[in-house]
Order: structure tokens, then C-alpha cells, then sequence
């Protein structure tokens, strides 16, 4: 069912900063933490996979939101795979509140992963490469050594959003814990960014 529900979505995802690539490490790592904290696993499976699958029409038109696009489209996708029909609106929910910027709260173990997940793809050097091929993708600038923390510059997102992803701010207890690591190296990332800049090292 995962196999098929893999091949049903790749046409949903054309740019980078946002790839397919972004939804597997999404899904390895949604599974990974799953396992510890024993989650419903085909809920997890379902709603890493798809909670993406909108990002393009985000991209297309501002004004949408790509977890609502997704929540949207994916209970037809799961139907098609004939995904058991009492998990559906549960695995909609993961997806619908999965974007942490929007400030909805998940409200079961399986939504709190997934949010969990997705934020963790934003840290560490993983995030860092996507961090400056979204910005490459806009034409943004990397870096403004007159304002460090300009949201027009890469350097200046990790102010406005990266570094703001502390450990504790996670849900589950393991993905705390993975975290952490992510986080010191981005935040380390930054601060030799900046020193290597001015030519202080």
C-alpha cells in the first residue's frame, strides 16, 4: 500500500527546497521516531508521505496554504489505495496541522510526530542545504553584514525561523533528543558563516 501510495504522489513535487527527497527524509524520519514513542504506524506512513503533496500550489498562489491543499487531496489519494476508511480522518488531521508556523495544535501522538518530523528536516546540515536552495530559488541574497537578521537574505531566515526551532519546542521526547545535535550544528553554522564573512577566521 505505501509502495503504491509512493508512485501515486512523485507528481505532486517540483522544486527542490521542497522535494520529494524533503518527504522521504520526512517519512524515515516520522517512522523512526514512531517506533519509540509506538504510534500508529500506517497513520504515520500515510501522512508523511502526503502531508506535502499541496506545496506546489502554494508556491503558485500565496495566498494558499499548502497543509490545507494537502488535508484537501489526500483522502481521494487514500481511497484510491483503499487505505482503511477509520484512519482516514486522523491521518487528514497530521496532515492539516503539521506546518508549526500556523500555530494549530496537534492533537494526537501520530500529529505531534509528523509536526516533529517536518521541523526536524529544517535543522542540521540537511536544512542548512535547503535553507540556500529556497533561496536560490528566489533570487535571495545570502547575506547582509549591515543586518544579519534581514528576512531578504538565507543568513537572515535562520533568524527569523531556523534557530527558532530550539529542542524543547519539540513534542515527543525523541525528537528532542535527535534535535539537539541538528540544532547546535546549524547554530554553529551560523556563527562561522558570519565570522568567516568579515574575515574574523
Amino acid at each position: 500500500m505505501i509502495k503504491k501510495l509512493k508512485n501515486k504522489i512523485s507528481q505532486y513535487f517540483k522544486h527542490e527546497s521542497h522535494g520529494f527527497d524533503h518527504t522521504e527524509r520526512v517519512y524515515n524520519l516520522a517512522v523512526k521516531i514512531a517506533t519509540k514513542e509506538k504510534a500508529d504506524m500506517s497513520i504515520i506512513k500515510a501522512a508523511a508521505l502526503l502531508h506535502d503533496i499541496g506545496r506546489s500550489l502554494e508556491y503558485e498562489n500565496k495566498e494558499l496554504c499548502h497543509a490545507e491543499e494537502s488535508a484537501k487531496m489526500a483522502p481521494k489519494i487514500l481511497k484510491s489505495i483503499n487505505f482503511p476508511k477509520q484512519k482516514v480522518l486522523a491521518t487528514i488531521h497530521c496532515i492539516l496541522v503539521h506546518r508549526y508556523s500556523k500555530g494549530l495544535k496537534p492533537e494526537t501522538k501520530e500529529a505531534k510526530i509528523i509536526q516533529d518530523a517536518d521541523r526536524l528536516d529544517c535543522l542540521g546540515t540537511l536544512g542548512i542545504a535547503r535553507v540556500f536552495t529556497r533561496g536560490g530559488e528566489k533570487n535571495r541574497q545570502a547575506y547582509d553584514p549591515n543586518n544579519k537578521q534581514s528576512p531578504k537574505t538565507s543568513i537572515g531566515h535562520f533568524y527569523q525561523k531556523i534557530l527558532k526551532l530550539k529542542p524543547k519546542t519539540f513534542h515527543t521526547k525523541t525528537a528532542q533528543e535527535m534535535a539537539k545535535k541538528r540544532y547546535e550544528y546549524t547554530e554553529e553554522f551560523v556563527q562561522r558563516f558570519e565570522k568567516e564573512w568579515s574575515g574574523q577566521i
